[in-house]
């Protein structure tokens, strides 16, 4: 059964520590059923002068064809 997105919001602030790391809330982990070991995709938007100024992440077992097809510009490097 294929999942879709009907609806965006924010769901945390993140920081970034030292080690240049990020934490998702374990709230937010248990709520999204991301556990240790899971793989997230990580897309990106750029602005007009080609920075980067937005991530999404997507759970790499939900990123079906429809998916693909959406944001495949931006994947085409890593897949």
């Amino acid at each position: 059964m294929t999942k879709t997105c009907k609806v965006a919001k924010i769901e945390a602030v993140l920081s970034v520590d030292n080690k240049g790391q990020i934490l998702l809330p374990k709230e937010l982990r248990e709520k999204a059923n991301i556990k240790a070991g899971d793989k997230l995709v990580l897309v990106t938007g750029c602005d007009e002068k080609e920075e980067i100024c937005c991530f999404i992440l997507v759970k790499a077992e939900v990123l079906n064809e429809s998916v693909k097809e959406t944001i495949g510009p931006m994947l085409r490097g890593i897949l």
